[in-house]
C-alpha cells in the first residue's frame, strides 16, 4: 500500500540490519553509532535514552522511571519494572493528616525514587555488550559541550518557564538568566554532565549512594518532602513476567501492573467483539467504539489498578473472557455510555520512548520518564538532577488499592510494548501520552491490523481521546468534518485541543522480505534510522 506522496508526509523506514527509532534525532544517531561500534540493541537503546535525558529534559532523565521489553530473536521475552517507590516514612494516613486528599503534581510529595540508572545498569548487565563508560559518552558531550535545542522541545519547554522558575535549582539549571531556551540556541547543562560522568566511572551506586543521592534527599526534605538516602540505597529493578493477548493473528506483549498496559489488552479484547475492519478508519463509527471502549477500560482501571500484590483483581482476571464479555455487552453502537471514571485520564503528560533492534534481531522496546513537563520542577542544584513526579499517580483514599503507602510503587502510565507473530518478534513499539498510552497502543494496531496502514501511516493516523469532561480530539489533524458532526448527533461532546496525543515509535521486521520497517511520531523532532 502505498501513501499519498502529494499529502505532506513521511515514509516509513527501511533497512536490512539494524534500526533506532527515537523521538530525537540526536539519540537515534547515538543509538546507531553504539551499534557500528559493536554494541547490542540494549547498549544501543541505553546511550540513546540518555541522550534524550540531555537534548529533552522535559519529558525524560536520570530522576525518572524506566520500563524494558525485550524480545530475542527466537521469540523469547525479558520484562523489566524500574520504577521507584514512595519514601518509607510516609503514607496516605500521613498526608490526609496533614490535610490533603489528593497529591497535587506540584507537590514535593509527588517524589518517588528515581528508578531510571538502576533499570538502564540492569539493561546493560543482562543484555548488553558494554558498559556506562562507553554507552553515556555522547550524552556527556552533548551535556558538557551543548547541543542546538530542537523545535518541539523549545516548544514545551516555553510554557514551562514559569514552572521552572519557581524553584533555584530548576531556574539555576534549566533556564537561561530567567527565560527558555530558543529553538536552535546551544544549551549545556553542566550539573547533568557531571553527574552522568560519575555515573559513568562508578556505576549506578554513583548516583544512589555517594554525595548524588544525599543532595536528593536534602532537596527533597527541604521542601517538606520525607525521601531519605536509604530509601535511594534500597532501589532496584525488578524483571517481571510479560502479560500477552491475541489481534488478529499477533500476540502483543505488555508489562504487568503496577503498569497500565493490562488495559491496552483488555481494550484490544474489548475490540475483538466487534466488526472493527468493516469501518471507515477515520469514520464515526470507529471513533466512537474506540472511545466507548477506552471509557470502560480506563473505568476499570482507575478501580482497580496499583502494585499487583494490592490489587483486588489479577492482571489475568481482568483479561478473562467473562470480565470481557460483560464490558462489551455495556456497548451500542448507537448510543453514548455515561461518563466513566476520569481521575487519571490526563493524556498531556511527558515522556520519552524508543525502540532499538540490532543485527542478530534482538528487540528492546524502552520508555523512561519524569511524568509531567519537567516532573516535580524540583532540581537538585549541583548535580542537576530533575526529580519526576510519579508519586501524583497514588490516590489518597483510604483501602483504595493505589493508595500511598510506605515503599509502595504507584499506578504507573508509562508502558512500553512488543507484537509478536507466529511466536517471533513482529513489532517492538510504544505510544508516549500518559494515559492516552494504552488507548494509543491499541489504536496503532488497530490502524496496521484491521486497516493496512504502514507503521508510519498508524503512528501518523489522528487521535482521539476521553478527557475529564469531552472527547478530546487533536486539532486540524485530517478528522473529516462530517465524522466529528455524527460523534456530536451520537452524544459526544467533542472539543478540539491544542497539544498533540503524545507521540509513538515503532519498529517492525519485515513480514515480505528480509529486514526492518521503522517509523517514528511527527508529534516529536525524533526519526527512525537504520542500515
Amino acid at each position: 500500500m502505498f501513501r499519498d506522496f502529494q499529502s505532506p508526509g513521511r515514509s516509513a523506514v527501511y533497512a536490512s540490519k539494524a534500526m533506532a527509532a527515537t523521538s530525537h534525532p540526536l539519540a537515534t544517531q547515538a543509538a546507531l553509532e553504539i551499534l557500528q561500534k559493536g554494541g547490542n540493541a540494549a547498549d544501543a537503546a541505553v546511550a540513546a535514552i540518555a541522550v534524550c535525558s540531555v537534548v529533552e529534559p522535559h519529558m525524560t532523565g536520570i530522576g525518572g522511571d524506566c520500563f524494558t521489553l525485550i524480545a530475542k530473536p527466537d521469540g523469547t521475552l525479558h520484562g523489566m519494572n524500574a520504577s521507584g517507590r514512595a519514601a518509607k516514612n510516609t503514607s496516605g494516613e500521613k498526608l490526609r493528616g496533614l490535610g490533603l486528599s489528593k497529591i497535587s503534581t506540584k507537590s514535593v510529595h509527588a517524589i518517588t525514587v528515581p528508578g531510571a540508572l538502576r533499570g538502564w545498569e540492569k539493561t546493560l548487565k543482562d543484555h548488553g555488550r558494554m558498559g556506562f563508560k562507553d554507552v553515556l559518552a555522547r550524552a556527556i558531550y552533548y551535556a558538557r559541550n551543548g547541543f542546538a535545542v530542537a523545535p518541539r522541545v523549545a516548544w514545551d519547554w516555553r510554557t514551562n518557564r514559569d514552572f521552572l522558575a519557581e524553584d533555584e535549582g530548576s531556574a539555576a539549571n534549566y533556564l537561561i538568566e530567567g527565560r527558555a531556551p530558543k529553538t536552535g540556541e546551544t544549551l549545556r547543562l553542566n550539573g547533568l554532565a557531571n553527574t552522568l560522568q560519575a555515573v559513568s566511572s562508578d556505576g549506578a551506586d554513583a548516583f544512589y549512594l555517594g554525595p548524588i543521592g544525599q543532595e536528593i534527599a536534602a532537596t527533597v526534605q527541604a521542601k517538606g518532602g520525607f525521601l531519605t538516602e536509604e530509601d535511594l540505597a534500597g532501589m532496584k529493578a525488578d524483571d517481571v513476567t510479560p502479560i500477552t493477548a491475541d489481534y488478529n493473528g499477533i500476540t502483543v506483549a505488555e508489562l504487568p501492573p503496577n503498569g497500565q498496559g493490562v488495559i491496552a489488552l483488555i481494550m484490544l479484547e474489548l475490540m475483538k467483539r466487534f466488526d472493527v475492519a468493516s469501518m471507515d478508519p477515520l469514520g464515526p463509527q470507529r471513533f466512537h467504539l474506540e472511545m466507548e471502549i477506552a471509557k470502560l477500560a480506563y473505568s476499570g482501571r482507575d478501580r482497580f489498578l496499583a502494585e499487583a500484590d494490592a490489587m483486588p483483581m489479577s492482571a489475568q482476571e481482568l483479561l478473562s473472557p467473562a470480565y470481557i464479555d460483560a464490558l462489551a455487552a455495556k456497548i451500542r453502537m448507537d448510543a453514548v455510555l455515561p461518563r466513566q471514571s476520569a481521575e487519571v485520564l490526563m493524556p498531556h503528560s511527558d515522556t520519552v520512548y524508543l525502540t532499538v533492534v540490532d543485527e542478530d534481531g534482538m528487540a528492546v522496546s524502552l520508555i523512561n520518564s519524569i511524568y509531567h513537563g519537567f516532573g516535580s520542577g524540583i532540581t537538585t542544584p549541583q548535580s542537576g538532577v530533575l526529580l519526576q513526579n510519579r508519586g501524583a499517580c497514588f490516590s489518597l483514599e483510604e483501602g483504595h488499592p493505589n493508595e500511598l503507602q510506605s515503599g509502595k510503587r504507584p499506578m504507573h502510565t508509562i508502558i512500553p510494548a512488543m507484537a509478536l507473530k507466529d511466536g517471533k518478534p513482529w513489532m517492538s513499539f510504544g505510544v508516549m501520552g500518559g494515559g492516552y498510552q494504552p488507548c494509543g497502543h491499541a489504536h496503532v494496531l488497530s490502524n496496521m491490523l484491521d486497516f493496512g496502514m504502514d507503521v508510519q501511516a498508524a503512528i501518523d493516523c489522528p487521535r482521539m481521546f476521553i478527557n475529564e469532561e469531552t472527547l478530546a480530539l487533536e486539532a486540524e489533524t485530517g478528522v473529516p468534518l462530517k465524522t466529528v458532526d455524527a460523534l456530536r448527533d451520537l452524544g459526544h461532546p467533542v472539543s478540539r485541543v491544542g497539544a498533540p496525543f503524545g507521540g509513538g515509535q515503532a519498529i517492525q521486521f519485515n513480514q515480505e522480505g528480509s529486514g526492518l520497517i521503522g517509523g517514528s511520531d511527527p508529534r516529536k523532532d525524533g526519526c527512525a534510522i537504520g542500515y
